[in-house]
């Protein structure tokens, strides 16, 4: 069960850091205003596009993949131990 939390931890870790330095630098347009969440402004090259595509990546990664470590995976696990003790 601790492999499951420390993989769940790293990934909420380092893709909630990507996603906010990323944040940081797309959605910020002054320090007076909104922060992170602002709109993004158009891409007007193709790094910037790989950027926005990046920044939505790792928010979904940070929220899907600790629920992944935390709750799908011992709840699969769970399931099958009970399935396999019922089926005998």
């Amino acid at each position: 069960m601790a492999d499951e939390f420390i993989k769940g931890f790293g990934i909420l870790s380092g893709a909630g850091m990507i996603w906010m330095i990323l944040a940081g630098w797309y959605r910020t347009p002054s320090f007076g205003g909104r922060q992170l969440t602002a709109p993004v402004s158009p891409a007007s090259n193709i790094y910037e596009q790989m950027a926005y595509l990046l920044m939505d990546a790792m928010f979904w990664f940070m929220i899907l993949g600790p629920l992944t470590f935390w709750i799908l995976i011992p709840v699969a696990r769970e399931l099958r131990a009970g399935y396999a003790g019922n089926g005998e």
